[in-house]
């Protein structure tokens, strides 16, 4: 028999469900609060790239244990990492989770983006018809939502009352068992070593799988010359820069990273140059790259591979709560400028190396 839930048509339940509660508008799906090998192979696999885009659930309201009317309302993301830490740290609890759809984003991204906010929370309350399901009218969100949902307009459209919770899910308990109050360390949002090196990866492969292209433009360039493209030519002049970009790489998206509260100033894309800089020193005190008496490679090494670095460190402002989104867009709009600029300066710079190379100047 086919089961007719809010959300789903599907008639096989998903992995991560354990049966169905009934409601007064008909049956969700009742999740299990324990992670399968699936779920901890999808948390690595959207740790490390472009799946986590979609790896969501769909969106719509579900039951952890045996939900009254009078059980909480959890309000979260569609992302299935976020969804999954939640439903883990609910277990042993009786309540309800909203799921908005958030296009498989976390939720203080998505409250960055709009799609955590008011207008989706509002549908989401009116299409499950959550106001038959509980006889109270109070949901709960996590406190990184707060940015993108106005909880007076909330109210005023729904009548239901918005709590904001503890930043951590593993705080939720606690924080129910506290009669609903938060304390200092549930409040504060913390982003340790350990928790930006589970992300470098999310930054590392993106940049590496672009890697190729890169390189084969440089091959390609350093190859060329007037009989044709020599392997020996590409392979000799391209190895240095080579080198640097793959410094600048893990300068960029794994050491600024890790070394985020330590490098001076406030802004990413200059903790991310400050460290390019000090990865092109290290190249070329360690390994002599580039030549010490050439001086265009010189310049073209100092000028263009510490902003790459700086350019793949801004990315990581996307994984965490260090920034707000005006302080990314001011960063953005001050540095893709002079991205630009750097490279089409180092371009020309190159194009003058290969041209007296040939011996035309």
């Amino acid at each position: 028999m086919q089961i007719q839930t809010l959300q789903f048509v599907k008639k096989v339940a998903p992995p991560w469900t354990a049966g169905t509660v009934n409601t007064p508008v008909g049956s969700v799906f009742r999740l299990s609060s324990d992670w399968s090998r699936p779920d901890y192979w999808g948390m690595i696999k959207s740790r490390s790239g472009a799946f986590r885009m979609n790896y969501a659930v769909s969106p719509g309201l579900y039951a952890v244990g045996d939900p009254t009317k009078d059980s909480d309302v959890f309000v979260t993301a569609n992302y299935k990492l976020t969804f999954d830490m939640l439903r883990r740290e609910l277990k042993g609890m009786q309540a309800w989770i909203l799921v908005l759809d958030t296009k498989s984003i976390n939720v203080w991204c998505a409250a960055g983006k709009g799609t955590f906010g008011a207008d989706e929370l509002v549908n989401r309350i009116v299409t499950t018809k959550l106001d038959a399901v509980v006889s109270h009218r109070r949901l709960i969100l996590p406190q990184l939502g707060a940015v993108g949902v106005n909880a007076a307009e909330v109210q005023k459209r729904t009548g239901f009352r918005i709590s904001f919770g503890p930043v951590q899910a593993k705080d939720i308990p606690a924080y129910v068992q506290a009669g609903y109050k938060k304390t200092i360390e549930m409040r504060t949002i913390t982003f340790p070593m350990l928790d930006r090196l589970v992300l470098t990866p999310m930054e590392i492969n993106p940049a590496m799988k672009k890697f190729p292209w890169l390189a084969a433009g440089i091959l390609l360039f350093f190859g060329l010359e007037p009989q044709g493209v020599l392997f020996k030519q590409a392979w000799f002049g391209g190895l240095p820069y080579l080198i640097l970009s793959l410094a600048s790489v893990l300068g960029g998206a794994f050491v600024t990273p890790a070394l985020l509260p330590f490098i001076p100033f406030r802004s990413f894309a200059i903790k991310g140059w400050l460290i390019g800089l000090l990865a092109v020193f290290a190249v070329h005190q360690l390994l002599h790259l580039p030549a010490p008496g050439d001086t265009i490679a010189m310049i073209v090494s100092y000028l263009f591979f510490p902003v790459m670095s700086s350019y793949i460190a801004l990315q990581f402002t996307g994984s965490t709560t260090f920034t707000g989104m005006s302080g990314v867009k001011k960063e953005l709009k001050i540095g893709i400028p002079i991205y630009i600029g750097a490279a089409s300066i180092s371009l020309v710079l190159l194009i003058v190396l290969k041209v007296k190379e040939w011996g035309l100047l």
